[in-house]
C-alpha cells in the first residue's frame, strides 16, 4: 500500500461482525516494504493478526489451526514490545526457543494432532549444533514453553480445558555436573585484583545474591544506609529497564555494615551520587545509563583473577564458605525472620 509520506507498507484487511450485527472492515499495518521486502515475509508477519481475526471461527472443532499459527499468535499477543507481562530477557529467550527448536519441527502440525508420546520422543532426540545431546535443563525449558504455548490455545478456547498434550511429557531438569562455587580464597584473590568499582560489584553480589540484571539496576535511592537495607525494585537488560524476575526478588535485602561502608566510600568518590543516579553508572553518559552487565563481568572480572579456566557465577558464591564462615556469621547479630537462613541469618534471595 503506497503512502503519501514514507515507504509503502503492507496492510492486513478483514471484516468482523459488531454486536449490532453489522459487518465492519478493519485494517492493521503489518510493516513497511523495507522491513518486509517480500510477500512471504508479510504473510508470515500477518499470521498473528489472522488468528486474532478468526478467533471465533477457530473455536470450531473442524477448524485447522497449526502450531505455527499458534506460535505467531502467541508472539503477537504475549511477546510484543507493548506487553508488560514478561521481562525483556524472557521475551528474547522465548522467541529464540520458539524459532530455533519448536517451529521447525511442529509448525505444520495441527494443534489437535500433537501427541504426548511424539513430543516425548522428539525431545529425547534433540541435539546441539555440534551433534551432542541437548542439556536436560534446556530440554526442560523447551518442554515448559510448549506447555505455555498450548495453555495459550486453551485460554483462547481453541483447545478444550484439560487437553494440553504437554502435561504428561516427562523431562528431567537434573544437572549433569555440580555447579562450581567460588571458595573463600578465590573470592579474596579476585577482590584483591579488581579496581574499586568492580571490586564493589563482586562484593555486593556475593553478599546479597542479586542477579546481574538487578545488581546493575540499583540506584543510590535504593540503598538505606541508616537501616542497612537494599531495596530491589527493578532490573536492566540490554539497556532497557524492567521488572524483577520474581516477586520474591523484590524483597528488601539486609546489607552488611562493611559492604555498606564500601558503598559509602564509592558514593563519596564517584561522579554520580544523586539519589536517582545509577550506583554503577556508565562513564560514557552523565549518570543516566547504567554500565552494561555483560561488559563489566566479562572484561573486568576476568577468569584469571580467580585462577580458573572459565567464569564462575557470583550468585553461587552467595552460599559459599565466604558467607558460611563461622566468624563472619558470629559477627552478624541480626534477628532471624521468615525466609532466613539459620546458618548465617541472611535472607536467601530467590
Amino acid at each position: 500500500m503506497p503512502r503519501k509520506y514514507g515507504p509503502a507498507c503492507w496492510e492486513f484487511l478483514w471484516r468482523e461482525t459488531t454486536h449490532e450485527g453489522k459487518r465492519v472492515r478493519r485494517t492493521a499495518v503489518i510493516g513497511t516494504v523495507e522491513q518486509l521486502p517480500t510477500r512471504e515475509l508479510a504473510m508470515g508477519a500477518a499470521n498473528g493478526l489472522r488468528m486474532y481475526a478468526n478467533q471465533i471461527r477457530s473455536r470450531e472443532p473442524e477448524q485447522h489451526i497449526s502450531v505455527g499459527d499458534l506460535i505467531d499468535h502467541y508472539i503477537q499477543t504475549e511477546l510484543s514490545d507493548q506487553d508488560s507481562w514478561h521481562s525483556l530477557a524472557t521475551k528474547l529467550v522465548y522467541r529464540e526457543f520458539l524459532t530455533r527448536w519448536i517451529r521447525p519441527h511442529w509448525a505444520q502440525v495441527d494443534i489437535r494432532g500433537v501427541r504426548t508420546v511424539a513430543v516425548d520422543q522428539w525431545m529425547r532426540d534433540l541435539q546441539r549444533g555440534d551433534g551432542k545431546p541437548l542439556a536436560d535443563a534446556t530440554k526442560a525449558k523447551i518442554r515448559n514453553l510448549m506447555s505455555v504455548l498450548f495453555n495459550h490455545a486453551i485460554r483462547y478456547e481453541w483447545l478444550e480445558q484439560g487437553k494440553n498434550p504437554i502435561t504428561f511429557v516427562r523431562q528431567s531438569a537434573k544437572r549433569k555436573r555440580t555447579p562450581e562455587v567460588l571458595e573463600t580464597h578465590e573470592i579474596q584473590n579476585l577482590l584483591r585484583q579488581l579496581r574499586s568499582c568492580f571490586r564493589l560489584t563482586v562484593l555486593l553480589d556475593v553478599t546479597t545474591g542479586l542477579r546481574r540484571s538487578e545488581l546493575f539496576a540499583l540506584r543510590w535511592s535504593d540503598v538505606d544506609f541508616r537501616n542497612l537495607v537494599v531495596n530491589v525494585g527493578r532490573s536492566i537488560y540490554l539497556g532497557k529497564i524492567g521488572n524483577c524476575k520474581t516477586e520474591t526478588s523484590r524483597r528488601p535485602l539486609p546489607l552488611d555494615i562493611r559492604v555498606a561502608a564500601e558503598l559509602w566510600l564509592w558514593k563519596e568518590s564517584c561522579r554520580y551520587a544523586k539519589p536517582n543516579d545509577w550506583i554503577f553508572a556508565s562513564p560514557r553518559s552523565p549518570g543516566t545509563i547504567a554500565v552494561l552487565a555483560r561488559c563489566s563481568t566479562e572484561k573486568d572480572h576476568s577468569p584469571s583473577s580467580i585462577g580458573s579456566g572459565y567464569y564462575k557465577d557470583y550468585r553461587m558464591a552467595y552460599v559459599s564458605t565466604f558467607l558460611l564462615d563461622a566468624a563472619h556469621c558470629e559477627r552478624r547479630k541480626c534477628e532471624s525472620g521468615p525466609g532466613v537462613d539459620e546458618t548465617c541469618h541472611q535472607p536467601l534471595h530467590a
